[in-house]
């Protein structure tokens, strides 16, 4: 009997012991529930994925009832999950969530590269039912840019202050109800300013989001990627519609002023390529002259070396990029045109101003998707988001070849990285 009632003490000892050490588990475990499953641990959680993938993520119906329970004890604390891959549907495309805030260079009065500020809180585009918004992954430079910054245009400008930035290419985020070519994820470029110098938007491409009227917009060749797209809409855009402005088409001749610029290079290989043109004559500085005839430029011409106002021959069309309108005019056939960006006009001469129009994309999209036109890049480039106020600089230097464009790197894409690795890292070191 005393060793029965020994044995029953003991039992009961260990009996006691196993239920305080059961007790203590299921609190303890009960505790580092609760703390998992209090707010401040999921917000921090969330928020950090959501920065990453730019998606929101949505808490599952079963982790909300398994967390309810996570309170009782040991036998609630169970979370599963699942590594199944997406469907494969259009919504994967899409760019998910547009914030009220953005990221964007921005003047608040004209004058010098020094009134460019980088502001992290600019409200993003309001959207009007015709429009467009883009996520900007690049962005090109233009004369106008600085010379709108200036204060040139200022009577028929938009109120400061102001985004600037006329070319762009990026994904579509969202469209208006009245958008009909365009949808979410669409990878598309445009010169996002209808009238160039008379009220253009007050937000421009320099930024994170733009709103762009979709008739001002097409898709994006499929063979360029973003910055090389970016580089091309209102130069190409002015290189045709002032050649279209003059009647020319095949067998014409051409001479063209400033033929290494962003606008004069395109203006040689559209004519060539798409209007026929018999012979090109173009300038530019002597490091140049290999590179105008590679545009199809049958004479090049070195400003440096030669008045090409003496020339012998006579040119049904000059395109003057430089502004030497005056000059011009001495080697243009009677009954010819002279087409004039910039300076002085002198008669028959005419200023042009482009109005974009994205039906001029798409018509030039198969000359672009085919090679035989090609963006003509600075080698200078791309500049990274943040050197925006030394390529303005460099810009108006006038040494530019070709076209100057941006990378943003608070919108990059995987063809974007891949594109320009090795300068663009040298950049931004």
């Amino acid at each position: 009997m005393a060793i029965r009632r020994g044995a029953e003490k003991e039992i009961s000892s260990l009996r006691l012991r196993s239920e305080t050490t059961m007790l203590t588990t299921t609190a303890a475990l009960s505790s580092t529930a609760s703390q998992l499953t209090s707010p401040n641990q999921f917000s921090i959680r969330f928020s950090f994925t959501f920065r990453e993938n730019n998606n929101r993520i949505a808490v599952p119906k079963s982790l909300t009832t398994q967390r309810s329970k996570l309170s009782t004890g040991f036998p609630a604390l169970r979370v599963s999950a699942s590594s199944q891959s997406a469907p494969a549907t259009a919504e994967g495309s899409k760019v998910a969530v547009v914030p009220s805030e953005m990221k964007a260079w921005v003047y608040g009065e004209y004058g010098g590269v020094d009134v460019l500020k980088f502001d992290s809180k600019v409200a993003v585009p309001e959207l009007l039912e015709d429009q467009v918004l883009v996520k900007v992954v690049a962005a090109a430079l233009n004369p106008v840019d600085f010379k709108r910054r200036q204060g040139k245009f200022k009577n028929t400008d938009s109120p400061l202050p102001t985004v600037p930035g006329y070319d762009v290419a990026g994904v579509v985020a969202k469209v208006g109800s009245k958008v009909k070519d365009f949808k979410e994820g669409d990878e598309v470029y445009g010169d996002i300013h209808e009238k160039a110098l008379e009220g253009p938007k007050q937000s421009g491409s320099l930024a994170e989001y733009t709103a762009v009227e979709e008739r001002l917009l097409a898709l994006k060749p499929k063979n360029l990627d973003f910055a090389q797209a970016a580089s091309l809409p209102l130069a190409i855009e002015t290189a045709y519609e002032g050649l279209e402005k003059t009647g020319f088409s095949a067998g014409k001749s051409l001479l063209v002023l400033n033929g290494a610029g962003g606008v004069g290079s395109l203006v040689i290989q559209l004519a060539k390529h798409v209007f026929g043109a018999s012979r090109i004559a173009a300038t530019s500085s002597t490091g140049k002259l290999e590179l105008l005839k590679s545009l199809g430029a049958d004479l090049a011409i070195d400003y440096t070396k030669e008045n090409f106002e003496e020339l012998p021959e006579k040119f049904d069309v000059v395109y003057d990029a430089i502004g030497q309108c005056d000059k011009a005019v001495k080697v243009v056939k009677e009954g010819g045109s002279v087409v004039a960006l910039t300076g002085a006009v002198t008669p028959p001469g005419f200023r042009f101003v482009v109005t974009s129009n994205g039906a001029v994309l798409k018509k030039l999209n198969p000359y672009l998707e085919s090679g035989k036109v090609k963006p003509v890049i600075d080698p200078k480039g791309p500049f990274p988001f943040s050197k925006l106020v030394e390529a303005f600089s460099y810009l108006e230097t006038n040494r530019a070849t070709g076209k100057m464009f941006f990378i943003n790197a608070e919108n990059p894409t995987p063809k974007q990285l891949t594109a320009y690795p090795p300068r663009l890292k040298r950049l931004e070191n």
